[in-house]
């Protein structure tokens, strides 16, 4: 046979079933896709946050929200919304010295170049400024002449007048059974409400003591409205002693009460409570000495305090 005569042999690759589909420019294309979509969702049209919690916010947009906490408590003076609005951005911490902090932030960036981030921040400063705190942008930025709009009203909580108030119940007998305590008891029932004319605007419900190795030498502080059912956040009580004094805020433990509050005494130590131009110093001093539970444990003695609003 002639070797034109011989059958030729035909590749393999001819041979093998041809797929429609190209893999490796399947996967090129998948991966120009996905990079595509990626930045066009986060550069040319990015997804606006709507509907969400404050505490959900991004650090930057927190503390413009706090801008606009303080720019509101400008405008209306309300104390009990502004604290409200900041507890629910869940900031750890004391919130009124979250907003010393955040003014501070702002102060130091471009944000007060405008008119409007300055007068924000000097909002925010005459916030946390009425309430005894400080921060760095009092030294940046002066105050100026930013007074309350719409005539200002005082920084408290109203609440129509119903029912008497019901205090909150004490964990262990009245004062004067405990004559296992170590040192001079003060004698709770003794302690009076003034009687003279005052301008106050909350005055002392009641108190109790209690001895509870769980909660040894504290004072309890619950504030209510008028009507005496409802309890009021955001309220300023002072405990001073012979060389200092600290202010804390209710609120700030919603677990035991929106208008709880709480301070740790030391032991020896005399101290005075009240809520600063807004109710008068209690009539005697709270000390936190020795005191022996039914059960025999030894713990230091605790006070539980109810101020209630006049009106």
């Amino acid at each position: 046979m002639s070797e034109r005569a011989r059958p030729q042999r035909i590749p393999s690759k001819y041979l093998r079933p041809r797929s429609p589909v190209s893999l490796p420019a399947l996967v090129v294309g998948l991966l120009l896709g996905i990079a595509g979509s990626i930045y066009y969702a986060w550069y040319i049209n990015p997804a606006e946050q709507r509907d969400i919690a404050p505490a959900e916010m991004s650090v930057d947009s927190q503390r413009r929200y706090i801008a606009a906490i303080a720019v509101s408590f400008a405008g209306d003076g309300d104390l009990n919304r502004a604290v409200n609005r900041l507890l629910a951005l869940q900031l750890p911490g004391d919130p009124i010295q979250a907003v010393a902090d955040a003014a501070c932030v702002l102060a130091n960036s471009a944000y007060i170049a405008s008119p409007a981030g300055l007068f924000d921040v000097r909002a925010m400063m005459y916030f946390y400024q009425l309430q005894g705190r400080t921060g760095c942008a009092d030294q940046i930025v002066t105050i100026g002449a930013l007074q309350p709009q719409n005539g200002r009203r005082s920084s408290q909580v109203t609440a129509a007048a119903t029912p008497t108030l019901t205090p909150p119940a004490s964990k262990t007998p009245t004062p004067g059974t405990d004559t296992t305590s170590s040192a001079p008891t003060p004698t709770a029932a003794a302690l009076i409400i003034p009687t003279a004319a005052s301008n106050r605007t909350f005055a002392l419900a009641t108190i109790n003591t209690f001895c509870d190795p769980r909660v040894s030498g504290v004072i309890e502080v619950f504030v209510y409205a008028a009507n005496g059912a409802s309890q009021l956040p955001g309220q300023p009580v002072r405990v001073r002693w012979s060389n200092g004094e600290s202010r804390f805020f209710t609120g700030l433990k919603p677990e035991r009460g929106a208008g709880f509050a709480d301070f740790q005494m030391d032991a020896g130590i005399e101290y005075m409570l009240d809520m600063p131009n807004r109710a008068d110093p209690l009539a005697q001093p709270l000390s936190a000495v020795a005191c022996t539970t039914e059960s025999g444990e030894r713990a230091l003695r605790s006070y539980r305090v109810a101020f209630r609003a006049l009106s």
